[in-house]
């Protein structure tokens, strides 16, 4: 299998497959790892640092955009015999911006790629989205999938899991980046907060998260010493309380439908005062966490998450925790409460 992830992380990600999975990693590379061609495929669902999982990769090298782009098609219409499309198709084309120039020579494959395929299939051709299918599948997404480790070497398959990362929009009103960061979880949760539904963000400030709910109508309890800005303040859905995170608990036999938290503290020291409490006890519902892994061992800690016993493995087993487009040195959890998948 190939596998993308963010440039810089490639080597959290071979740990994680090798320490956590038992694949053999056979090359790493900007924002890509390959597995041993007899590697045993890990449970894609649970990887963290991937962000594409490409399956069964055929590797396709050549020294000009024609020679490359006609060796895709060759092998994407090979591999049509007795496969009928209908519907639209995900014609995804990547590779590392850390490359310079990179992203001219995977348009311009691209774009005679697509002229191969007008010639030959116009109906397919026209079917194409260049899109990453959105949200998490419990299956692979069949379509084309192209990643370019660099100018004149190629891995393309037909079938990839989505892990759900991608970029979002940014809002003018959002108080800060960290809005982007709760945006995407929502993808990879599949759910996003509801029109009377009830959020706590623990370390609220300045309220990007709290904005976020806040703006699909939710009622928002932000809980932060510090002050809220721009979107957040004054948000007639938002009740701002100066209190410590670490020390607020909902009122008696109130939960929350959500809780936020976002918080530049040890991810121990999260888990056990906020995580464990909030979920062991039942004051949540759903859950949107992200632990910070700059001083510790993210694979170790990855471990620690979903290991039989913890908080999160017991009271929401059917977690995802993901290293997202918009994250840094940090973990994005979330998970029902009581849910399976």
């Amino acid at each position: 299998m190939f596998f993308t992830c963010q440039a810089g992380f490639e080597g959290l990600l071979a740990r994680e497959l090798t320490e956590l999975h038992g694949v053999v990693v056979a090359e790493t590379g900007p924002g890509w790892v390959l597995a041993a061609p007899d590697a045993t495929p890990p449970v894609v669902a649970n990887l963290a640092f991937a962000a594409l999982s490409l399956s069964a990769p055929v590797e396709v090298r050549g020294d000009s955009v024609n020679a490359i782009a006609a060796r895709i098609g060759d092998f994407f219409l090979a591999s049509l015999r007795g496969e009928r499309i209908e519907a639209a198709w995900p014609s995804v084309w990547l590779g590392p911006q850390e490359l310079v120039g990179l992203g001219r020579r995977v348009g311009g494959v691209e774009s005679a790629f697509g002229e191969i395929l007008k010639k030959r299939l116009s109906r397919v051709a026209k079917l194409a989205t260049p899109d990453v299918p959105r949200g998490v599948g419990a299956a692979a997404v069949r379509g084309l999938f192209v990643f370019f480790a660099d100018f004149g070497r190629v891995f393309v398959a037909r079938e990839a899991f989505v892990h759900g990362q991608r970029r979002m929009a940014d809002d003018d009103l959002a108080p800060s980046r960290s809005y982007l960061k709760v945006e995407e979880a929502y993808i990879v949760l599949g759910r996003e907060p509801q029109v009377g539904e009830t959020v706590c963000d623990l370390g609220a400030a300045p309220g990007g998260w709290s904005f976020s709910a806040a703006k699909r109508g939710a009622t928002v309890v932000a809980v932060d010493n510090g002050p809220l800005k721009e979107g957040a303040l004054d948000n007639p859905r938002i009740t701002h309380l100066r209190e410590d995170a670490f020390h607020y608990a909902p009122p008696e036999g109130e939960p929350f439908d959500w809780l936020f938290c976002d918080m530049v503290e040890e991810p121990h020291h999260v888990l056990q005062h906020i995580v464990t409490p909030w979920l062991t006890r039942g004051w949540c519902r759903r859950f949107v966490v992200n632990l910070k892994f700059g001083r510790v061992d993210a694979v170790a800690l990855l471990r620690e998450l979903r290991a039989p016993g913890s908080a999160l493995a017991d009271r929401a087993p059917g977690l995802r925790i993901r290293h997202l487009y918009h994250d840094r040195e940090e973990f994005t959890v979330v998970g029902e409460v009581g849910s399976r998948s």
